[in-house]
């Protein structure tokens, strides 16, 4: 009897010890330890882990290399995780690759992200510390997400409203159903073509203009090509110059002449005013003016005489021949 509750207890402690390790070895499965191959270990350090758990997956280019060993919180800023990494992808995994924590798939688990740097790097070593960056938390996507739908829901609304403004319009739906819109508009698109093609051949004249004054043709283009011209410009504008110069000496001089005229006269010096203030000079200067008419009268009479003599008639009339084939000679010209 009591070598039976002997071996009862026995196998009641070899069953025990059977489930024990079985759930270990379920656990270990379910953890995904990798136990039966070679690792090694990276860390990286974030100021989140954004749920991460020890046995979470580690992908390298969505591949996966292994899982999270353990998280250590160091500071209150700075979390360290320490990853169980495939050794196969050691040769892969380099010192400048970036280490982020994603979710598998929409709303998966999390797990760890080790993506390739495009620049070159050495191959990692055991406990290495790679660079990590924050990645964006889902509470923060589904804020986004739900600010994102309010305002879709509001110009939704918006929308809705327009449409029902459009529908009830009159006016609008009296224009889409004018039947002559169509020819106004393509009467005003034709117009509109006939601008744009007069105004591209007036670039293009304006362009020819343009090229034959750089080219030196042309009037304008000579005027600003031609360096003569200039040269002719600038003597022009120093002789201008300098007749400016003498007009104003002139100027002078005779302000300074008019001046010594005026002062002359006013002080009684000068034939000037001797004209003016001896009345014999003036009787006398009247007295010749009388003479010479006299004279000139007298001329006049001793040339008629001389036309009516028969010694110079001839010579008179030939002088008005004259006269009258030089002036007919100027009128046909």
């Amino acid at each position: 009897m009591a070598k039976r509750i002997v071996n009862h207890i026995k196998l009641g402690i070899f069953v025990m010890a059977g489930l024990a390790f079985l759930i270990l070895l379920l656990y270990v499965i379910g953890s995904n330890k990798n136990m039966f191959g070679n690792t090694f270990t990276l860390k990286a350090r974030f100021e989140n882990v954004q749920g991460l758990k020890p046995g979470s997956n580690v992908r390298f280019g969505g591949i996966d290399a292994g899982t999270v060993k353990s998280i250590e919180v160091l500071n209150d800023t700075t979390i360290e995780v320490t990853l169980f990494v495939k050794e196969k992808m050691k040769n892969f995994i380099r010192k400048n690759a970036i280490v982020t924590i994603t979710t598998d798939g929409l709303m998966g688990n999390k797990l760890v992200n080790l993506k390739p740097s495009k620049e070159e790097g050495p191959i990692v070593q055991e406990g290495d510390i790679l660079y990590s960056t924050p990645s964006p938390d889902t509470d923060d996507i589904l804020k986004v997400l739900n600010t994102t739908s309010s305002d879709i829901a509001v110009i939704a609304s918006d929308l809705k409203f327009t449409v029902q403004r459009l529908n009830s319009s009159k006016a609008l739906w009296g224009i889409l159903e004018d039947e002559s819109l169509p020819v106004n508009i393509r009467s005003s698109l034709a117009d509109l073509k006939n601008a744009s093609e007069k105004m591209s051949r007036a670039m293009i004249n304006l362009n020819t203009i343009v090229s034959n004054v750089k080219d030196g043709k042309g009037s304008i283009g000579e005027l600003l090509n031609d360096t003569t011209i200039a040269h002719n410009i600038k003597d022009a504008v120093a002789q201008i110059r300098v007749i400016e110069s003498r007009a104003d000496t002139l100027t002078v001089q005779m302000n300074t002449l008019v001046a010594d005229i005026s002062n002359k006269v006013n002080n009684g010096q000068g034939p000037v005013n001797a004209l003016l203030e001896n009345k014999e000079m003036t009787e006398n200067l009247s007295n010749s003016l009388k003479n010479i008419e006299k004279g000139t009268r007298d001329f006049n009479e001793v040339m008629m005489a001389a036309k009516n003599n028969f010694l110079f008639r001839g010579y008179f009339r030939k002088l008005e021949q004259q006269k009258r084939k030089g002036a007919t000679t100027r009128s046909n010209y």
